[in-house]
């Protein structure tokens, strides 16, 4: 499809557009985008310059800028009006960007004045990535968005803050700010501006160009290396104890990494979307992976146990599949010098009968894989960057891979197959488990408040919430009164309520799991090394698994900012809940 010239009337215009933008200073039309301007000049990419006014600006404050107009006529008047050693005119416009990229510079600050919507949205998502691969590490985009009517002789489609967002959020972009709409410095009753600022996070260690090179630019001829990268990426942020840590790197249990693989495989195999070009087979696929159908996705946990048939088959699967990431993605995802990012070493398929419990144990049975200590880092940290990245190329090569088999495919159903399905918010097990303790005249107490619960008031609550972060981990779940529940709600509990409540917690651990049916424990214990930075040399001690808890609750406050709760102090044991 053929859309509109987005460009002739800027041509054809081009001193009037020049003499309406030169009458505003920069500071004034972006005075809403000064306090996000990098304080130190470098390397300034202006995209749609126009008449060179931001340019100029830049230009005399010690930046180096390349200005990339689409319109000739108004680069040159912008090249006549702006005459700097320190700003390089070049004709190239959006989505591709392709005499910028030639250029092979990265850049400090990306400038988008005015540009966006005239972009039309099929194009976007290939726009923010191009924009994004010239960033720095540390770097920054900056655009201002144009609410309201298109005039006549200028195509141009609605823009929206939160697309821009996920957008962003898709390459690896984070959102800085985005202001509120302000009043057109033209008058313009039914125009209004916004400023949204994305930023590229900098882990300080280089993980993040090199993770942002391996995504975006190493050649693929399967998903495998995304969904390696996929597989660590979500180690990191839920299991990052089941690692050992050396000087340079660590070494993850390839067993684990071929769980979470076949956790990912499974949707898009059963739905038959492709995952390679029309004719290659993916080298798991075997056998035992379709003993795998009766099981969901979350059924493939660390701490879950199986048995009969899919415990058999699951044993084989988990095989199969840490063979192919040693000897595929794990030995082709490169540096520049060719040496593997993950080297991997497959260890032996576990012997065993028709019981599997999903342990750390079984997990290294299968082999080691080691990743650079700076790359876990950057994993463990950004994971809320990295892994939407790593989506958006893996819905784009699925729809090539199905594209040249001439079966076009929609980015929605490769997306609703990645998604990292859990069970729903389930508290069923933990609050049979206090029914049976109320049944028994045991006495079983909400954690938040000490009151005795009772019947229809007993509720299960999240410690760390769902909302923030889905674990139905046993640890997780403790007995609280409906009011403290709802009170809470998805806040994360703040150190001083958590502090008054450890008694309450330690109780509910030690009666409600560590004394019920071996399977319960194992699974609370297992689950526990998983999530929990424990010590994995022993079994941990409860005050240890409590402070582990702080430490994770520190965490999740640290990338959520959510607010936190300070605890119910209108409760107390003399005046019963509602």
């Amino acid at each position: 499809m053929a859309w509109p010239d987005t460009v002739g009337a800027y041509n054809r215009g081009f001193r009037e557009f020049a003499e309406a933008y030169e009458a505003f200073g920069f500071e004034d039309v972006h005075r809403d985008a000064l306090p996000f301007l990098p304080a130190t000049p470098g390397y300034l990419l202006d995209v749609g310059a126009g008449s060179g006014r931001d340019a100029a600006w830049f230009a005399a404050r010690g930046w180096e800028v390349i200005a990339a107009e689409p319109a000739a006529a108004l680069r040159a008047e912008a090249g006549r009006l702006h005459a700097a050693p320190s700003i390089r005119w070049v004709d190239d416009r959006l989505p591709a960007l392709a005499e910028v990229h030639r250029l092979g510079l990265a850049f400090d600050l990306v400038w988008l004045s005015g540009v966006w919507q005239h972009i039309p949205p099929e194009d976007r998502a290939r726009a923010m990535r191009k924009l994004a691969t010239l960033l720095k590490p540390g770097g920054r985009i900056v655009l201002t968005l144009r609410h309201g009517p298109a005039p006549p002789d200028r195509p141009m489609w609605p823009v929206d803050a939160h697309e821009v967002e996920r957008l962003g959020l898709d390459h690896g972009l984070a959102l800085r700010v985005a202001t509120d709409r302000a009043e057109d410095r033209q008058g313009r009753a039914d125009v209004r501006w916004q400023t949204v600022v994305l930023d590229l996070p900098d882990d300080g260690g280089g993980a993040l160009p090199l993770l942002r090179g391996v995504i975006l630019r190493q050649e693929r001829f399967t998903t495998y290396k995304l969904a390696l990268l996929r597989c660590l990426a979500r180690i990191a942020d839920a299991s990052p104890n089941m690692a050992r840590e050396a000087e340079s790197h660590v070494e993850l249990p390839l067993g684990l990494v071929a769980l979470y693989w076949l956790r990912m495989y499974k949707p898009l195999v059963e739905r038959g979307l492709p995952q390679a070009p029309a004719g290659v087979g993916l080298a798991f696929v075997k056998g035992a992976f379709q003993g795998l159908r009766p099981l969901a996705p979350f059924d493939l946990r660390p701490g879950a146990l199986l048995r009969g048939e899919t415990a058999v088959a699951l044993r084989g699967a988990l095989a199969d599949a840490a063979r192919v990431i040693a000897d595929m993605p794990a030995r082709h995802l490169t540096f520049a010098d060719d040496t593997p990012v993950f080297p991997a070493e497959f260890g032996r398929r576990p012997r065993g009968g028709d019981t599997l419990a999903l342990g750390a144990g079984l997990f290294w049975d299968y082999g080691t894989i080691r990743v650079p200590l700076h790359v876990w880092h950057a994993l463990r940290r950004m994971a809320a960057w990295i892994e939407p990245m790593l989506l958006a190329e893996w819905v784009r090569q699925s729809r090539d891979f199905a594209s040249r088999a001439g079966r076009p495919l929609a980015a929605d159903a490769v997306l609703d197959a990645l998604r990292w399905l859990e069970p729903e918010r389930d508290t069923g097990l933990v609050r049979d488990l206090v029914a049976a303790r109320l049944q028994r005249g045991e006495k079983v107490s909400c954690v938040w408040t000490g009151l005795p619960l009772r019947g229809r008031a007993v509720e299960v609550d999240h410690c760390l919430p769902w909302a923030a972060w889905p674990c139905n981990d046993l640890w997780n779940l403790l007995p609280a009164s409906r009011e403290a529940n709802r009170e809470k709600a998805d806040q994360v509990v703040g150190a001083t309520a958590l502090m008054a409540a450890k008694p309450r917690i330690l109780d509910w651990w030690q009666h409600g799991y560590l004394a019920a049916p071996e399977p319960l424990r194992a699974r609370f214990a297992e689950e526990a090394r998983s999530t929990l930075p424990l010590p994995t040399d022993r079994e941990p001690e409860l005050e240890e698994m409590f402070a582990a808890l702080d430490f994770r609750r520190l965490r999740l406050r640290q990338e959520t900012q959510l607010p936190e709760w300070a605890g119910v102090p209108r409760l107390t044991a003399e005046e019963p809940p509602r």
